[in-house]
């Protein structure tokens, strides 16, 4: 097995700062998101001097350079820019597994015959850049390409690439000399660097010489998943799942909240549901997006218990996620980010049985009638078909949905 990983290094903080060229000289850290704790994000390569690194407190960082730039996040220009780049790896035909933004991995053996073997040349080369989209072009440039047989020899590799020039590690002997601090890639097992550090096993082959029972002794199923990583074994990739683009985006009046927002929000449902691209589909997630005033963008993803297509508990999930809103936004925007089966209800009429059926109909006859008066539901009835005058031929009646036709 072959696996490639793509790591664009600093993404978030390139996205937020404008391009990669706003982040050379000064030292840099993406700011915590407004409203959440005080730990900043990535941090540019001036920064990485100081001691300073993603997740560190805000007060520590600072003590250690004062003049560290703090740039406000941008998780929706983030998100947008990571979605263009998994889809050019997705026309390429690979099937991305997304970590986390900035690192994407996919098995190319299937693409190494289709592409004459240069799949990871191509991605070093630039490929992930569109040539006719600029903003992509600046936050983008310089991927980093590994290969292993494994997830995470691949991202090892990663780590020793260069620009243009790809790295490959192919098992537990490449691993060995590697820092620990790797692990740190991967969730599961980043809280384990600092114990690993304090105890004196400072590279992977440090850490895969320990007896497998006494690593899952001392630090459990993670420890376990840690060793495994360290002697080369990882779990299966888990692809993604290509979906559609189905948003609905509303520019708001200065310092909109309240019910304002609600009503926005409510807006933006009803049009969501209208769209005929959703072809009756329900929703199982969605993703709340806004452009703050102050500047910077907040994200949340919305996931309802029950894939559903009622406005009524889109609203009111989604709403939930509104009342986390650090800020006044001035565009709010709601995006699908999964869809669900097809909504039973658009069926119903056809699928029951005929006495259900009437019951829906006389129900629908009642509702319309009691909003627009005793006309609003009228049917056709012949009367004299073979009449020359167009009038006589047939008339208006009272609809009643238990007669016959």
């Amino acid at each position: 097995m072959t696996i490639v990983c793509i790591l664009l290094e600093r993404l978030e903080l390139a996205v937020a700062a404008g391009g990669r060229a706003g982040l050379l000289g000064e030292p840099a850290a993406l700011a915590p998101e407004p409203g959440r704790e005080l730990f900043i994000g990535t941090v540019s390569q001036a920064a990485e001097p100081f001691g300073i690194h993603a997740g560190m407190r805000m007060g520590e960082a600072l003590s250690r350079c004062p003049r560290l730039a703090l740039v406000p996040p941008d998780p929706m220009g983030v998100a947008e820019a990571w979605e263009r780049a998994l889809a050019r790896l997705e026309s390429l035909g690979a099937a991305v597994e997304s970590l986390r933004p900035g690192e994407a991995c996919f098995d190319a053996r299937g693409l190494e015959r289709l592409h004459a073997g240069r799949v990871a040349r191509m991605l070093a080369d630039g490929y992930l850049a569109a040539q006719d989209d600029e903003r992509l072009r600046r936050v983008l440039a310089g991927p980093r390409v590994g290969q292993g047989p494994t997830r995470f020899c691949a991202m090892v590799a990663t780590s020793a690439a260069r620009v243009r020039r790809p790295a490959k590690v192919t098992g537990a002997a490449d691993l060995a000399p590697h820092p620990v601090t790797l692990l740190r890639r991967r969730a599961q097992t980043a809280a384990l660097v600092e114990p690993f550090e304090r105890l004196g096993i400072a590279t992977l082959g440090a850490l895969a010489a320990l007896p497998r029972s006494a690593v899952a002794d001392r630090f459990g199923r993670p420890g376990l998943l840690a060793h495994d990583l360290a002697r080369g074994q990882d779990t299966p990739l888990a692809p993604r799942l290509p979906g559609e683009l189905l948003r609905e985006e509303l520019e708001l009046p200065e310092a909109a909240g309240g019910q304002q927002l609600e009503r926005a929000l409510a807006l933006l449902v009803d049009r969501l549901l209208a769209r005929h691209e959703r072809g009756g589909r329900t929703l199982r997630s969605a993703i709340l997006s806004a452009r703050l005033v102050e500047g910077g963008t907040w994200r949340e993803r919305v996931i309802f218990r029950e894939a559903t297509a009622d406005a009524a508990r889109i609203r009111l999930a989604a709403a939930a996620r509104l009342s986390l809103l650090p800020a006044p936004a001035e565009m709010l925007e709601l995006t699908v980010e999964r869809f669900g089966p097809p909504h039973s209800g658009d069926r119903a009429l056809f699928d029951d049985g005929a006495t259900r059926r009437d019951e829906r109909l006389r129900e629908a006859v009642r509702q319309a009638r009691a909003a627009a008066g005793p006309d609003a539901a009228l049917r056709v009835l012949e009367i004299d078909p073979g009449s020359r005058v167009p009038e006589r031929r047939a008339v208006l009646t009272p609809f009643d949905p238990g007669s016959g036709p």
